[in-house]
């Protein structure tokens, strides 16, 4: 399945920018200049729990900066100016109730924004995504990207903006943090999974598995979603490092084993593995590659899901996501950690691990299923 292609409309406006004028360049380096804006206030919306108030299970009425405020606020328009921004960037809807003698703006979710709303399942959501990423010891991280370029080979952004210490490293130690990270990060699985489930699984994707080793699965919520779709899969190995898995709950049919994965993976008929390979260099992805080829049979398949950027640059929000992710993990994982294109991943897995066949499924327009056959 080929990647999603750029909207031609947008394309084509990103082209007609050098015929801008003078005047209109400087607007438009002025929205860059203060871009910054538009994420500091939806994590501020998100901390003061206007999305949820604004669904209210479902309703979804459009409310005023006022009704959001708890009666007697000294001077709702502050929150109203955060909520105009966000509506100018289409997470909110907006607008008007008049009277003869008042004008009140009233807001309510877009698709954009519903997305921020607690899912029924798990209660994650990308509200605790947008909190993930800024959070302060991430944000201290920004203002030393310029050195990521100077010394590449260096600490990244964030570890040097945090005396030394990697990210990985502060999520073990800080458990607030780290709570907000593992709900960040269900919040962004459980759409991408069930889509993978809906296409890839429903298409026989995992036929003739019976063993499932799933790498870095975390608490086995991934591997327990793919076994209870496909019953064929009988038995599932949730591999992570030592400490991860010892805080891992009991799922009927999964063995947690604690390793490292650049010694060793455990062996099964599949593996599964979601967003592992972006924070990683090439020459360490290439060795997780290969410990997966030895550990499958012949014929054995590797199901990677990762970010894969396109080869074109463009002005679609797919393309600018995923570019701006990629700079995401170079500031606060690893610098040469990076998100890679279809070729370049195929090149790892094939050429570089001895895969004998690779193919690159898009289900979803972020995340895509990078097939490797031993």
């Amino acid at each position: 399945m080929p990647p999603p292609s750029a909207n031609g409309a947008t394309a084509a406006a990103a082209a007609a920018r050098d015929d801008m004028s003078p005047a209109e360049a400087r607007l438009a380096m002025m929205e860059l200049a203060n871009m910054v804006s538009v994420p500091m206030a939806l994590a501020a919306v998100i901390r003061l729990g206007v999305p949820a108030a604004v669904w209210a299970g479902g309703a979804n009425a459009p409310m005023s900066a006022a009704d959001l405020l708890p009666p007697g606020h000294p001077d709702p328009s502050v929150l109203e100016r955060l909520l105009r921004l966000l509506a100018s960037r289409g997470v909110f809807s907006e607008s008007t109730e008049s009277t003869p003698t008042t004008r009140r703006r009233l807001f309510a979710l877009t698709a954009v924004g519903r997305t921020l709303v607690p899912g029924p399942a798990s209660g994650a959501s990308y509200a605790d995504y947008v909190l993930q990423h800024h959070q302060d010891a991430l944000v201290a991280a920004w203002p030393r990207l310029h050195e990521a370029v100077l010394d590449p080979a260096g600490p990244e952004p964030f570890a040097r903006a945090n005396a030394g210490v990697t990210a990985y490293a502060y999520y073990g130690k800080d458990q607030d943090a780290n709570r907000v990270m593992l709900r960040a990060m269900a919040g962004v699985s459980e759409p991408f999974m069930g889509a993978l489930l809906d296409g890839y699984g429903a298409a026989g994707g995992f036929r003739g598995v019976a063993t499932l080793v799933d790498v870095g699965g975390s608490s086995g919520a991934c591997l327990e979603m793919i076994m209870r779709r496909v019953p064929t899969i009988t038995e599932g190995i949730n591999f992570d490092l030592p400490d991860v898995v010892a805080a891992a709950p009991p799922i009927a049919g999964v063995r947690h084993v604690g390793g490292d994965m650049f010694k060793s993976i455990p062996s099964g008929d599949a593996i599964f593995m979601k967003w592992v390979l972006t924070t990683w260099t090439d020459d360490e992805c290439t060795a997780i590659l290969r410990n997966c080829h030895a550990a499958l049979p012949d014929g054995g398949k590797l199901v990677a899901c990762e970010p894969v950027v396109p080869e074109e640059t463009d002005s679609s929000t797919r393309t600018r996501a995923l570019l701006e992710n990629d700079i995401f993990v170079m500031t606060t994982y690893r610098t040469q950690g990076r998100e890679r294109s279809e070729e370049e991943f195929r090149h790892l897995g094939v050429d570089a691990a001895g895969f004998t066949a690779f193919r690159a499924i898009y289900l979803d327009p972020f995340y895509a299923v990078l097939e490797y056959t031993k």
